[in-house]
């Protein structure tokens, strides 16, 4: 194995020093970057802003350490990526088309404490996400939420029911949630595992969700959020 090459590859050891100077050059510029794109640039990122932030690391990153980049041509790039930045959002605030696009819309996943499908499959989402997600906001079940709604950020707002208003509901606790049955032995309230929809079934050996027609049924539970 030849080591040096591992180590060094072409590089000769005195570019190390240019390295370390292009290396702190470029962190202040990727400061003032930042500074200049405001807050939001370093918080909850929309995918365009992402695009943005993805931009200026692969602008930072290629005079680091290539010989043949110049700084000046870095600094030329992050100055085209803010001007394009400045022009978009301006646009985004001024056209609320441009907004829809660029930054999408707030979308509903719960609705009265059943699935929004239509909305929650446009959505990369899977269930055991969803439902962790909401685990760590102190939720047990579908009942307790009234609206739930996926910001443009990626974040979960949830809007949960009085503790006297609490519906009976899909339990979203792992124990709970996998006890799915096909066949109903004693009359109590049942969520379906596929959308929420909850009610009280009679002992049957088939059952359609009257919502969205599966067939697999979970034991609803009613108790209230632990705050």
């Amino acid at each position: 194995m030849d080591w040096h090459e591992l180590l060094w590859g072409d590089l000769d050891a005195a570019f190390l020093g240019q390295i370390g100077i292009r290396t702190v050059v470029m962190f202040f510029i990727i400061l003032t970057a930042l500074k200049i794109l405001g807050k939001r640039g370093v918080k909850q990122l929309s995918v365009f802003e992402l695009v943005i932030i993805i931009s200026l690391g692969s602008a930072a990153g290629d005079p680091m350490f290539y010989r043949e980049v110049g700084l000046l041509s870095a600094l030329a790039v992050f100055v085209g990526i803010i001007v394009c930045y400045k022009i978009t959002t301006h646009l985004v605030f001024k056209f609320k088309a441009v907004e829809k696009v660029l930054e999408g819309e707030p979308i509903y996943l719960i609705d009265d404490g059943v699935f929004s499908l239509e909305n929650f499959n446009k959505e990369a989402l899977g269930y055991d996400e969803f439902f962790s997600e909401m685990r760590q906001k102190s939720v047990s079940h579908l009942g307790q939420i009234d609206i739930a709604i996926l910001e443009i950020s990626g974040e979960l707002s949830l809007y949960y029911y009085e503790d006297d208003a609490v519906l009976w509901g899909l339990p979203i606790l792992p124990t709970l949630y996998n006890n799915q049955l096909c066949i109903i032995s004693k009359e109590a309230h049942y969520s379906c595992s596929y959308c929420g929809y909850t009610e009280i079934i009679t002992p049957t050996i088939k059952h359609s969700c009257p919502n969205c027609n599966h067939e697999k049924w979970v034991a609803s539970i009613n108790c209230k959020r632990a705050n």
